[in-house]
């Protein structure tokens, strides 16, 4: 059971039901931090998702909250009428307004009065009194949803919205809101482990308790959102009403977030224009331990290129698969070695990379090794670790790489160049024939690899250690928490510098941090 203070983390699509590079952190963290008690709430899809972690002790609570199926309490509660419901249709039409045609913000960054600040803090309330999902899904708003849709200024570039249109919106708009009805225990920190919807807990939490919110960014999720709707569906008008919601809430949680925690200087960029205070972000970059990744030793005989990580789109393989076919053509014998899982909904995904090794000539050297146990097997596996993403924020893959003496080549997105500083080679993303040039010049020259092996294996032990990561997460809660803290640099090296005797007090104290 918790005692006093405690963390409640909210994931979205990852810890405790899938398996990753956040949900490894999250891992890391939970158990880095015994003496902590966590609550943690998930986003999932249906809510029935299998829990693929074993949950330490100090998870008290778990709690999957699914985002779609029948909406929470449709049949218990009346209908908005009178005055509720007008108070409603105004909330709304502002709300619909802030996304289609966002005020300009104050001076100071804040956002303008009546914008969609104060409208999520409407639809909170009504979120947490069991009435948001009915109210969504009433004639009235499809009605509203279309007048506001056609004004004169806010039609969809030349695709006129139809009922359809407005159907799949409101039904989006509706699964995206659920989580607002999440309550979060008052004496407590809330951590939002991303951007997004696994937000909108901590928000209600804050608006309407004064709960402390902590937001942590690893890949950039309005980045991804944007990357994702280009290929999604829906039509025009859909697409930029559900991108105008992601943008204002993305805007709303830095604006929000007592404190904001960037893995690498690349997130914290996005974050300072999405209207975060610069005094309110700290960078703390992922850490790993470099005993469970230690230094690999000899090569593999054959030239081999490993790849770690779940098969997913973002991770653009094909990319990695063309570039793996150029070097065949100078390297018969090099082989590619595919370490991770397929998740859910990627299956055709899987298939489709099989599809073009096939057209391209090269199924045969490419292998797709599953998830494994022993993660530094996978990286001790190639002369040399690939990364072919198109988003990213301070990769895991990377970093265990380094740790194991592996150099790497990346692409230059997220915080890659952050971690890899002059340790390995990076080039443009989606440029399969730079990253085959990069490569090859890698795998001719062993004694380059070996000095940049050892050379990352040192910036690991030097900068990116799980104990830097994790104590300055204890560092943060008990900030927020309002317990004593211990003087800190304010620059972003400041995680490095947390030192033991401060541990040893905490202990002593008998506090649960």
């Amino acid at each position: 059971m918790s005692h006093g203070r405690h963390v409640t983390m909210l994931t979205e699509g990852t810890y405790p039901h899938v398996h990753g590079g956040v949900s490894t952190w999250c891992d890391q963290l939970v158990r880095g931090m015994p003496e902590v008690d966590f609550n943690v709430i998930a986003l999932t899809g249906s809510g029935r998702e299998p829990v693929t972690w074993d949950l330490p002790r100090n998870v008290y609570r778990h709690t999957a909250v699914p985002l779609w199926g029948p909406p929470p309490g449709r049949s218990r509660r009346r209908a908005l009428r009178g005055r509720a419901h007008r108070r409603f249709t105004r909330t709304y039409e502002n709300f619909l307004l802030s996304l289609l045609d966002p005020a300009p913000a104050t001076a100071g960054g804040a956002p303008a009065q009546g914008g969609f600040s104060a409208a999520l803090r409407e639809l909170a309330v009504l979120a947490r009194a069991g009435t948001l999902a009915q109210a969504l899904r009433s004639e009235s708003v499809l009605r509203l949803l279309m007048a506001v849709w056609t004004r004169p200024g806010l039609s969809s570039a030349g695709a006129a919205p139809t009922i359809h249109d407005a159907l799949t919106a409101t039904d989006l708009l509706e699964h995206a809101l659920r989580p607002l009805s999440v309550r979060i225990p008052p004496d407590c920190v809330a951590h939002a482990v991303s951007s997004g919807l696994a937000t909108l807990p901590a928000l209600a939490a804050k608006y309407l308790d004064g709960v402390p919110f902590l937001l942590t960014e690893h890949g950039i999720y309005l980045r991804e959102r944007y990357l994702g709707y280009r290929t999604a569906e829906q039509r025009w008008p859909v697409k930029a009403l559900m991108l105008g919601f992601y943008r204002e809430l993305n805007s709303e949680g830095y604006r929000q977030a007592d404190l904001i925690t960037p893995c690498n200087q690349y997130n914290r960029r996005w974050e300072e224009r999405g209207g975060a205070d610069s005094e309110r972000i700290r960078t703390v970059y992922n850490g790993v331990d470099p005993h469970v990744f230690p230094e690999a030793g000899p090569e593999p005989e054959v030239p081999t290129l490993s790849w770690c990580g779940r098969i997913d789109p973002i991770k653009d393989l094909e990319t990695l698969i063309r570039a793996y076919a150029f070097m065949r053509e100078e390297l018969p014998a090099l082989r590619l070695r595919l370490f991770g899982p397929v998740p859910a909904g990627c299956e055709d995904y899987r298939v489709g990379l099989e599809k073009l090794a096939a057209e391209l000539g090269v199924a045969d050297g490419i292998t797709y090794e599953g998830r494994i146990d022993k993660v530094a097997d996978a990286y001790a596996a190639g002369s040399v670790v690939m990364l072919s993403s198109i988003s990213e924020g301070f990769p895991f893959s990377i970093i265990e790489a380094m740790s194991c003496g592996r150099t790497t080549v990346s692409t230059d997105v997220g915080g890659v160049r952050e971690a890899v500083g002059d340790t390995g080679l990076v080039v443009p993303p989606r440029e399969p024939e730079t990253m085959a040039r990069a490569t090859l010049a890698l795998l001719r020259d062993g004694e380059r690899r070996a000095e940049l092996g050892r050379r990352s294996r040192e910036r690991v032990v030097e900068k990116f250690t799980l104990h830097q990561s994790v104590d300055g997460f204890r560092h943060i809660y008990r900030e927020l928490a309002g317990q004593p803290v211990l003087p800190v640099h304010a620059d972003d090296a400041w995680t490095q510098r947390l030192a033991a005797p401060w541990y040893r007090e905490l202990a002593a104290d008998g506090s649960p941090w």
